[in-house]
């Protein structure tokens, strides 16, 4: 099997289109003339962008079975953005020949869903201390990289977003359950509140929750 780039003429996948019920998608599309197979993969957003073409990962489907089912039907599974691609299939002597669309028009993406991260922040000080102590809970459904959030810290009330106040950066990964960081000292009128570091981007994959 190997992968080869569309030229003028090539047999293209168009028309993709997804349908989602519940956790149950089904893509369907139209078939070029010739074409009786297609190999389906299926990649986390990041990995498809960056090429991924493991062709361990693609799944054989004809156009009989895509008849017989009235599409492709896929359980949806995981969390985050995954990307669908559907490569056409061209027999030749050195096997299975698949199409590599540079327009793209034969995937599409299908979100799984956001994992959920909760944290809690905790307070204790001395009547008479200028200081108090905090300790930051972290509570993943999945295991989270140290640059998905940050914490963020301001003088006199809760910070409202990253830009509000002082941004700290986090030195650990977080493990899937529950985590507690080592406690803090910070000014007795600080305040502390856990943000992303990209919202644009983590905001599809995580839901971050104050408890």
């Amino acid at each position: 099997m190997r992968f080869t780039d569309a030229e003028d003429g090539s047999p293209a996948i168009s028309g993709l289109t997804r349908m989602i019920e519940e956790d149950r998608c089904t893509l369907r599309w139209i078939w070029p003339s010739g074409i009786e197979a297609v190999y389906i993969s299926r990649a986390a957003a990041d990995k498809s962008a960056a090429g991924n073409r493991n062709s361990d990962q693609l799944k054989l489907y004809t156009k009989a079975e895509y008849k017989a089912n009235n599409g492709y039907h896929s359980r949806i599974e995981g969390v985050g953005i995954f990307v669908y691609t559907v490569y056409a299939c061209q027999e030749s002597g050195a096997g299975p020949q698949l199409i590599v669309q540079p327009n793209r028009e034969n995937s599409i993406e299908i979100s799984a869903g956001r994992a959920k991260i909760q944290y809690s922040i905790s307070n204790k000080s001395g009547f008479f201390s200028k200081f108090k102590t905090v300790q930051i809970q972290v509570t993943a459904e999945v295991p989270i990289a140290k640059d998905v959030l940050c914490y963020v810290k301001k003088q006199g009330s809760y910070p409202a977003n990253k830009e509000d106040g002082m941004l700290y950066p986090f030195v650990a990964p977080f493990e899937a359950g529950k985590n507690i960081l080592p406690a803090i000292e910070i000014g007795k009128q600080d305040f502390i509140r856990l943000f992303f570091t990209d919202g644009r981007t983590y905001g599809q994959l995580y839901e971050l929750i104050s408890v």
